[in-house]
C-alpha cells in the first residue's frame, strides 16, 4: 500500500512538473551586433525617434505594431523615445518567410514516416516491388529576420547594428518578436563580438 502511495505521488509529482515546463518555449535567435560610439554610448533617458524607409511608410499599420514593440524592448535598455530632441534615430525591419516543410526533410521523424523510398516484398505467392510515401502532408515553417539601425543625428553616421534571425514551426510572430528585439538588444550599447546564440523564453 506504502509503495501504491508513493508510486502516485511521484507520478503526479512528474505530471506537476511537465506541466509547468509546458507553459513556456523557447525562442532562440542567432544574433550579430556592432557598435561604433564616436563619443561616449547613449547614457539612461537618451531620446531617440523612428526613421521608416519608403516602403515601410506603404504598411504603416504593420509597421506600428512593430515600431510599438521595440519601443518596449529600447525601454528596457534605458533609450527614451522623443522624437523633437531626439539625439539617435533608430529604424527597424523585420521579415517572416514562410516555407513548407515536409516530414521526409530528416531522415527519420520518430513515427516510421520518413523519405519516400522503394520496397520489395516475397511470400509464398510470388514476389512484389512498390513504392512508400511518406502519410503527413508538408507543415509551414517559419524564418524570421529581424534588423535594428541606430543612426548619430548629429553625424548622420550608423553606429549601432544589430541583426537577430530565428526559425521555428510557431506562427504567432506578434509573440515570436519581442523575444527577437530583447536578444538583438542584449549587451546594448556594447555588445561581444560575433554572433551568439541568445536564448529567451516566453509563454506558449
Amino acid at each position: 500500500m506504502k509503495r501504491s502511495f508513493a508510486l502516485v505521488f511521484a507520478m503526479a509529482a512528474m505530471a506537476l512538473f511537465l506541466g509547468g515546463c509546458s507553459s513556456l518555449r523557447m525562442v532562440d535567435s542567432d544574433v550579430t551586433a556592432f557598435y561604433s560610439w564616436k563619443a561616449a554610448p547613449p547614457a539612461p533617458g537618451t531620446p531617440y525617434r523612428f526613421e521608416r524607409l519608403p516602403s515601410q511608410q506603404a504598411v504603416g499599420s504593420q509597421q506600428d505594431l512593430v515600431e510599438g514593440l521595440t519601443r518596449t524592448a529600447l525601454a528596457k535598455v534605458g533609450m527614451e523615445l522623443n522624437s523633437p530632441v531626439a539625439r539617435y534615430s533608430v529604424q527597424v525591419v523585420a521579415n517572416t518567410q514562410v516555407v513548407e516543410r515536409y516530414p521526409y526533410d530528416s531522415p527519420y521523424d520518430g513515427f516510421g514516416f520518413g523519405a519516400p523510398g522503394v520496397f520489395l516484398g516475397g511470400g509464398s505467392r510470388g514476389a512484389s516491388v512498390g513504392l512508400s510515401f511518406p502519410m503527413r502532408f508538408s507543415e509551414p515553417y517559419y524564418k524570421r529576420d529581424l534588423t535594428l539601425l541606430m543612426r548619430d543625428l548629429g553625424t548622420n553616421t550608423v553606429v549601432f547594428e544589430t541583426r537577430a534571425l530565428h526559425d521555428g514551426v510557431w506562427g504567432d510572430t506578434l509573440a515570436v518578436l519581442p523575444a527577437m528585439l530583447d536578444s538583438a538588444l542584449r549587451g546594448f550599447p556594447q555588445p561581444p563580438a560575433g554572433t551568439r546564440r541568445v536564448n529567451v523564453e516566453i509563454p506558449r
